[in-house]
C-alpha cells in the first residue's frame, strides 16, 4: 500500500506524537509510507494558524499535493488542531482520496477536547447543534475566543457535511465509540472502528515484586491525585511510590513529607518507570475523567502488573475486575481502599494468576505487531469500499 500519514504537533510533546511515530515506523516495514507534519506555533504565527483553523486552504493544499505525488491509496490523519484544520478532509474527499482519522481525544464532541470542565465530567453539549454552554464556561484554555473559534469551526464543518467525508474514524474503545454516536455530528456507525494503542514489550530483566503500589503520570486534578493521596493517608500500612510532575506536585511533596508510606519519586526516565512497574504490587490509575487509552496501563500489562483503576470511561473496559486488576468508584477514596484491601488479601497464588492474566491480555490485544495487522486490515477495508 501507498500510505500518507499526516500529523499536527502541539507545542508540547504528547501521547499522540508517540502513536504517530510508532505507527509510521511499523508500517514502513511492509508499505510505502510518506508523512507530512505541521507544528503549532507561538505568537503572531500561532495566531495566524488559529485564525485559519476553519478554512486552512494552504495546509489542505499541501496535504492533497503530497497525496497526489505518491498516488496514495489511503491518507491517515492524526491530529489536525490547529495548524491543519478540518478543511483537509473536504479537499481529500473531493480529490477522491480515502481518508482515516484517529480520534485521540473528544474535540469532535466538544471544544474542551477532554469533556472535563471545572473538575468534573462535562457532557451537556455533545448532542447540541452549537455548544453555547461550553463557550460560556470557556472550556478550552479558559478562553472565550478560543472556545468559540473551535466551536464555530466544528459547527461549520458539521453543517457542510465534512464529518461525513471521512471514510473511517478510529477510536480506542467501545465507550468512545458509543459517546461519538451520541454527538450532534451524526457520525454513522459504519464510520467508526475500534483500534487500540499498542507497545513493544519493555526490555526488563525479571524484577522481584515489592510491597509497593505505584502511580505513574501527570500530577493533576483530573488524574485523581487527591483521591489517591486520601486513600493512602488513611491506610499507612500500604506503601505508595508516585512518579510524575504537574500542577499538584507541591501538594504531593508536602503530603509525602508528612506520611512515610507515601514517597514522591519525581519525573523519571522510561527505564526507571518500567522497573518500578515490574517490581510493584500493582499500578493505580485513579482518574476522574475519560482517559483515551493510557500507555501506562499497556506497559503494566506487558510487565505482568495488575492495575487498580477507577471504573470510568475506557478504563472500565481495559481492566477486567478480578482478572487483570480491580475497579473502584472514581473520586471515592473509600472505594479505592476497598480495592487495595481486596488485592492485598489475595493469596500469593491468586496474585500470580493476576500477573499471568495481565501478560495474556497484553499478548492478545496490545502487542505492536498484532495492532499493526489490525490497522492494515482497516486500511484494506476502507480502500476496497465503493
Amino acid at each position: 500500500m501507498r500510505i500518507l500519514i499526516v500529523h499536527n504537533y502541539y507545542q508540547h510533546k504528547g501521547g499522540e506524537d508517540v502513536v504517530f511515530a510508532q505507527e509510521v515506523e511499523a508500517l514502513r516495514k511492509n508499505h510505502l509510507v510518506e508523512t507530512i507534519t505541521f507544528q503549532n506555533k507561538k505568537g503572531l504565527a500561532g495566531l495566524k494558524q488559529f485564525a485559519l483553523y476553519p478554512w486552512n486552504v494552504f495546509a489542505a493544499a499541501k496535504i492533497v499535493q503530497k497525496a497526489e505525488e505518491i498516488k496514495a491509496d489511503i491518507v491517515h490523519i492524526h491530529n489536525t488542531h490547529y495548524a491543519i484544520g478540518p478543511l483537509v478532509f473536504r479537499k481529500l474527499h473531493q480529490a477522491k482520496f480515502k481518508t482515516i482519522q484517529t480520534l485521540h481525544n473528544y474535540r469532535l464532541l466538544d471544544p474542551s477536547a477532554t469533556l472535563f470542565v471545572n473538575n468534573k465530567i462535562f457532557l451537556e453539549t455533545i448532542n447540541k447543534e452549537f455548544p453555547w454552554k461550553s463557550i460560556r464556561l470557556k472550556t478550552l484554555d479558559n478562553s472565550l475566543f478560543k472556545t468559540f473559534w473551535v466551536a464555530f469551526t466544528y459547527y461549520l464543518h458539521h453543517k457542510l457535511g465534512t464529518w461525513h467525508m471521512v471514510d473511517k474514524y478510529l477510536v480506542f474503545s467501545s465507550f468512545m465509540k458509543d459517546l461519538t454516536l451520541q454527538s450532534s455530528k451524526k457520525i454513522r456507525q459504519n464510520q467508526l472502528a475500534i483500534k487500540v494503542n499498542a507497545i513493544e514489550r519493555p526490555d526488563i530483566i525479571h524484577e522481584s515484586r515489592s510491597t509497593h503500589f505505584v502511580y505513574i503520570g501527570r500530577l493533576s486534578v483530573e488524574k485523581g491525585i487527591e483521591t489517591l493521596l486520601e486513600a493512602f493517608i488513611q491506610k499507612p500500612a500500604y506503601k505508595l511510590d508516585i512518579y510524575g510532575d504537574g500542577p499538584l506536585v507541591e501538594k504531593v511533596k508536602k503530603i509525602a513529607n508528612l506520611h512515610s508510606n507515601i514517597e514522591y519519586k519525581g519525573f523519571q526516565q522510561k527505564q526507571t518507570l518500567n522497573k518500578a512497574l515490574a517490581s510493584s504490587h500493582a499500578l493505580i490509575v485513579p482518574s476522574i475523567w475519560f482517559e483515551g487509552m493510557p500507555m501506562t496501563v499497556l506497559e503494566a500489562f506487558a510487565l505482568g502488573t495488575p492495575v487498580i483503576s477507577s471504573k470510568i470511561g475506557a478504563l472500565a473496559e481495559m481492566i477486567k475486575d478480578g482478572d487483570t486488576g480491580f475497579h473502584f468508584e472514581a473520586g471515592n477514596a473509600e472505594s479505592l481502599i476497598q480495592a487495595l484491601d481486596k488485592y492485598v488479601s489475595l493469596s500469593l497464588k491468586s496474585k500470580q494468576i493476576l500477573n499471568t492474566n495481565c501478560l495474556k491480555e497484553y499478548e492478545s490485544k496490545y502487542q505492536l505487531n498484532k495492532n499493526i495487522e489490525s490497522l492494515q486490515a482497516i486500511y484494506s477495508e476502507v480502500i476496497n469500499e465503493n
